[in-house]
């Protein structure tokens, strides 16, 4: 059966990028033109996912808001004859049913895809953190083949997976330990969670991007808290494959880099590149920088 549900968690507090996220959620910073979370839901909407729920929080009715359709908004610029901003509203009439449900404690990306167990029942289902843009302005197909990876394996956890350029980088992520080679498309022994450079297996990182089959949900009712009393989705993952379930990884292409709006260096970043690369403004803006950064030689 064809996946066409996806389950986007957006219930994080967004620390990391106070005072900026005191009063609106980070998945609602721009990054060029749009909000992050309007990427996301574009790339799941190019690979044929049709129903998206969000798991919200404290703070985060701006979301909901975002992708209602506003008659009174396309009403006045029509009547403003400000028409040709209609266009940047299409994302509205993308045909997609939104539903919300609220992870009501800060406990764990675990626990917020566990809160989406009523909504999944027993169907297979994607999760895209709602904080991270696969490929500039969202031009990747990642979940797409994730889905046929996941069909064709008959697997129970598909994972997108990053290589990282610097070794020292794997202590911030969940790395990839694979059985046999990492080709393209790699069967997953187990996904270590931020380990030490001289213990992580490669320098594959999670990326953000999963498929997953109901029985992830048993996995983590049984996943015990960690720590900081968070249920994490990596250990839950780990329960999944040692019990027998079979896991695949895929790497992300080249082309298909993974923007983590997490901090305030990467924010700045993505809001740069992509910036940079708009089809209208961009170029007025390369010559810009240049003459910015030429009057600080």
């Amino acid at each position: 059966m064809k996946i066409d549900l996806a389950v986007v968690p957006v219930a994080g507090l967004g620390t990391r990028l106070l005072p900026s996220t005191k009063s609106q959620p980070k998945e609602m910073l721009p990054v060029g033109r749009k909000p992050v979370v309007q990427y996301v839901v574009e790339e799941l909407a190019n690979s044929d996912i049709h129903r998206i729920l969000f798991v919200t929080g404290n703070g985060k009715e701006s979301i909901e808001n975002f992708f209602d359709v506003n008659k009174e908004l396309i009403q006045f610029l029509r009547q403003t004859g400000r028409e040709e901003l209609l266009e940047s509203l299409e994302f509205e009439r993308q045909p997609i049913e939104y539903a919300y449900t609220r992870q009501r404690e800060q406990l764990g990306l675990g626990h917020a895809v566990l809160c989406a167990e009523p909504f999944v029942a027993d169907q297979s289902f994607v999760v895209a953190l709602g904080d991270s843009i696969i490929g500039r302005h969202a031009e990747s197909n990642i979940v797409e083949r994730m889905i046929t990876e996941f069909d064709r394996a008959n697997a129970d956890v598909v994972i997108a997976f990053e290589e990282l350029d610097s070794a020292s980088d794997v202590v911030h992520y969940g790395i990839a330990q694979p059985r046999g080679a990492a080709d393209d498309v790699f069967e997953l022994q187990d996904v270590i969670e931020k380990p030490d450079v001289d213990e992580a297996p490669s320098r594959l990182a999670v990326a953000a991007r999963y498929v997953f089959s109901a029985s992830i949900f048993e996995h983590l009712k049984q996943t015990e808290p960690g720590k900081k009393g968070e249920i994490q989705l990596t250990d839950a993952i780990r329960r999944l494959l040692k019990s027998g379930g079979k896991g695949v990884g895929l790497r992300l292409t080249p082309g298909e880099r993974r923007f983590d709006i997490g901090n305030f260096e990467s924010y700045f970043r993505a809001f740069a590149e992509f910036s940079l690369t708009d089809p209208h403004y961009g170029p007025g803006l390369t010559e810009f920088v240049r003459s910015l950064l030429g009057r600080q030689e």
